[in-house]
């Protein structure tokens, strides 16, 4: 990567997709090089699916990229990742919702999410620098948990308190850390490509 290509940054959402007034879809609106993963028509609880869709807005981009993803979409993007081997130069990894354990009602069944291959969550780490932005208090995953999953990917964990799923049902709208978060993994990725020069 070279450090006047800045990096297109792609934004992974959940299974809930397109929120208008969630922090991604308002970070997106600030940002001049951003893709959003478009949301599906068919097979919205396919991992394969939503890995494809992934893809397929990745293939579409020339230079390098950044991935923002939040709950369901950290767990596409790491599933992702362990699967192809197209460069990736970092990802925000915001609250991801722990796919193996039941979660609240309104959320899709342990047995849906096991039958459409979300599971095992893959714990091997991940071949670029990764922040994993964690609530203490997020109904969708364990904090202990997220903590294994970001040591098991390499990422560096970043607590961000009682911030609940970090969505628009918690109050979060507007979140500036995480344009904070990508500022600070941008500083990270351009240390890292210049040492390699």
């Amino acid at each position: 990567m070279s450090s006047t290509a800045s990096p297109t940054v792609v934004i992974v959402p959940g299974l809930r997709d397109h929120v208008e007034d969630h922090w991604q879809t308002l970070m997106a609106a600030g940002l001049d090089k951003v893709r959003i993963v478009p949301p599906l028509e068919h097979d919205k609880l396919s991992l394969d699916a939503r890995m494809a869709a992934l893809d397929a807005v990745l293939a579409d981009i020339d230079g390098p990229v950044v991935l923002v993803a939040h709950s369901a979409g950290v767990l596409i993007a790491v599933h992702w990742a362990a699967r192809h081997d197209r460069p990736i130069a970092g990802a925000i990894l915001a609250t991801p919702a722990d796919l193996s354990t039941p979660l609240p009602a309104g959320y899709p069944a342990l047995e849906d999410l096991e039958a459409n291959g979300w599971n095992p969550i893959p714990r091997g780490p991940l071949p670029f620098p990764s922040i994993v932005a964690a609530s203490t208090n997020d109904p969708l995953a364990d904090f202990t948990v997220v903590v294994e999953l970001a040591r098991a990917w390499g990422s560096r964990l970043v607590d961000v308190g009682e911030v609940g799923h970090l969505n628009p049902a918690a109050g979060y709208g507007e979140w500036p850390r995480a344009t904070e978060l990508l500022d600070e993994l941008l500083i990270t990725i351009g240390a890292a490509t210049a040492s390699n020069h």
